[in-house]
C-alpha cells in the first residue's frame, strides 16, 4: 500500500464516522495522536500494520458464521470460509502446527475452548458421550448432576499469578479458577525462576489433569521438553498459553526446547501483543484434539468475528515474510538492553534479567508501590502496567512491580541506544517519586509526590527520543 493510499484510507473512514457521530471520530484521531507522542512499553500491547487495521473495517462485520469452514449454521459463508481458511493455513505454517482454530475472540476464549475441549476428551463420562452426540435430551436430570459434578472436579495445575502466571490459569476470581480444583506451582524465592523439580513435585502429588505452562510477566524462557516430560509422568494433558511470546515463536527467536508447539498437547495464544496482529485469540493442537476444539462455537464462543478473521489473515501472512524473524530477534535484543540499562542504574529485576520480551522491575527498592511508579511514569509520558512480582506483600491491585515490554517500541524501530535512553528516564522518574499520604496522614500506596517540572522535562525528553522513529508515518489525518 503506497503512503498516499494509506492517508486517504483512514481520513476517508474519519469523515464518514465524523459524519454520524463526531465525538467518536475525534476520540479515534485523539487516540492515534496519543500513541504517537508516548513510549509505550506495555508488554502486551503492540502496533498493528494499516493492512491489518483496515482488514477489520469491512463487511465481514455484518456477517453470522457460527460453524466451520464449509459446516455453517446459517447460509451465505463462502466468503468468511475463504478468509478463515487463509488464517487457519498461515498459522499453521507459521507455527509448524497440524490444526489451527482462529476463532476465539481473546486469549481467554482460546484458553475456555482448551480448556473444554481437553474435558471432553479426557472425561470419561456417559452423560458427557451422550451430549457430544447430541443426545441432550436423552439426559436426565442425575446426568446433568454427574456431569456438572465430573466436569468441575478436574484437577489444573498452572503457574501462580504473583509468580508471572496468568489469571486464566486458574485465579480463583476468573472463571478457570471456578472450572478447576486447582493448584499453582511458584517460582525459586531465591532467584525468581521455575524449578523444574519442584513443579515435578507438584505434579506428581496434585496429579492434575491438565497441566498449564505460560506466563504474562515472567522474564524468562520455560523449557517445554522438561513440562511436558513432567505431564507425561502423571499422565496429564500439557497445554501452554503462549499469548505473550507468540512473535518470538513465529519468528524463530524461540526454538527447540523453548518452542511450545512440538512439545504441547494443545497452544493458546492471542494474535496481538509479540504477534503483531489484530486483537483475538488462537488455538493450534494436534488431531487428537481437532475435533473438540473445532466445536468452540457454540461450546464457548458466541458468532465468530468474520472481520478479525480477514485481520488475522493478513497479519499472519506479514508474520510469514523473512524480515519478521528480525524484528522478533530485536525485541529481545530491546528487551536485553533496556534491562541492562536498568540494572547499571540501580534497579531490581525480577530474576536478574530477561530472555524475552518483558522486564519485570520490583520499585520497592525505590520505595513505591507499583500503583504509584505506574501513575508517576504516566506523568512522564511513559505508559507501563503494574505487576506482582513474587510473594508480593502489597497484593494483586497496589503490587510491588512494573512490567515493561518492548515489541511496541521495537515495532517504531527504536533500537539498543534508546532502550538504554528509555532506561534513564525510567529510572529518573521512579528515583524522583515519593510516596504520599493519606486524607488521614498515614502513609498511602496509591498516593505519590512528583515535582511536575521534572514530570514535564522527562515527558519532552521521551518526545524528543521518539521523534526519528514516527508511528504510522504514512497516515496523515489533516
Amino acid at each position: 500500500m503506497s503512503r498516499n493510499a494509506e492517508s486517504t484510507a483512514f481520513r476517508s473512514a474519519l469523515e464518514v464516522v465524523r459524519g454520524v457521530e463526531p465525538r467518536v471520530a475525534d476520540a479515534i484521531a485523539a487516540e492515534l495522536a496519543d500513541q504517537r507522542e508516548s513510549l509505550k512499553l506495555i508488554a502486551s500491547e503492540n502496533y498493528a500494520s494499516p493492512a491489518t487495521l483496515l482488514a477489520m473495517g469491512n463487511w465481514f462485520s455484518d456477517k453470522y458464521a457460527e460453524g466451520t469452514v464449509g459446516r455453517r449454521f446459517y447460509a451465505g459463508c463462502q466468503n468468511v470460509d475463504t478468509v478463515e481458511a487463509l488464517a487457519a493455513e498461515h498459522a499453521r505454517e507459521l507455527f509448524g502446527a497440524s490444526h489451527a482454530y482462529v476463532q476465539p475472540h481473546s486469549g481467554i476464549d482460546a484458553n475456555l475452548v482448551a480448556f473444554w475441549a481437553i474435558l471432553a476428551d479426557r472425561v470419561e463420562s456417559p452423560a458427557l458421550r451422550k451430549a457430544q452426540a447430541r443426545q441432550v435430551n436423552d439426559l436426565t436430570e442425575a446426568d446433568w448432576f454427574a456431569l456438572r459434578r465430573e466436569l468441575g472436579n478436574q484437577r489444573m495445575l498452572g503457574m501462580s499469578l504473583d509468580a508471572g502466571g496468568h489469571l486464566t490459569h486458574g485465579f480463583r476470581p476468573n472463571i478457570s479458577g471456578k472450572m478447576f480444583d486447582q493448584r499453582s506451582y511458584g517460582t525459586d524465592p531465591a532467584t525468581g525462576l521455575i524449578d523444574y523439580d519442584r513443579v515435578a513435585e507438584a505434579a506428581r502429588e496434585f496429579k492434575p489433569l491438565i497441566l498449564v505452562a505460560g506466563y504474562s510477566a515472567y522474564p524468562r524462557k520455560v523449557n517445554f521438553r522438561i513440562m511436558r516430560e513432567i505431564a507425561d509422568s502423571v499422565g496429564a494433558t500439557f497445554m501452554v498459553d503462549m499469548a505473550h511470546f507468540a512473535g518470538l515463536v513465529a519468528g524463530k527467536v524461540f526454538t527447540g526446547d523453548f518452542d511450545p508447539v512440538p512439545h504441547a498437547h494443545i497452544v493458546t495464544t492471542t494474535t496481538h501483543k509479540s504477534l503483531r496482529g489484530p486483537r483475538g485469540g488462537m488455538v493450534l493442537c494436534g488431531p487428537e484434539l481437532a475435533d473438540q476444539v473445532d466445536r468452540g462455537c457454540p461450546m464457548v464462543l458466541g458468532g465468530p468475528l468474520p472481520h478479525v478473521m480477514a485481520a488475522k489473515a493478513v497479519a499472519l501472512a506479514e508474520a510469514r515474510r523473512p524480515d519478521f524473524a528480525g524484528y522478533a530477534q530485536r525485541i529481545v535484543d530491546n528487551a536485553q538492553a533496556l534491562a541492562d540499562g536498568l540494572l547499571r542504574r540501580g534497579a531490581t529485576l525480577v530474576t536478574g534479567g530477561t530472555d524475552n520480551h518483558l522486564v519485570l522491575i520490583d520499585v520497592s527498592g525505590y520505595g513505591l508501590t507499583g500503583r504509584q511508579a505506574e501513575q508517576a511514569l504516566l506523568d512522564s509520558g511513559i505508559v507501563t502496567n503494574r505487576n506482582s512480582v513474587p510473594q508480593d506483600p502489597n497484593g494483586a491491585w497496589y503490587t510491588s512491580g512494573i512490567r515493561i515490554g518492548t515489541p511496541a517500541l521495537t515495532t517504531r524501530g527504536l533500537g539498543a541506544a534508546e532502550m538504554d535512553a528509555t532506561a534513564e528516564l525510567i529510572h529518573t522518574v521512579l528515583s524522583q517519586t515519593t510516596p504520599g499520604t493519606g486524607p488521614d496522614g498515614a502513609p498511602s500506596k496509591a498516593k505519590y509526590v512528583l515535582d511536575p517540572a521534572v514530570a514535564e522535562s522527562v515527558g519532552k525528553q521521551a518526545a524528543d527520543l521518539l521523534t526519528p522513529f514516527p508511528l504510522y508515518p504514512a497516515v496523515d489525518l489533516g
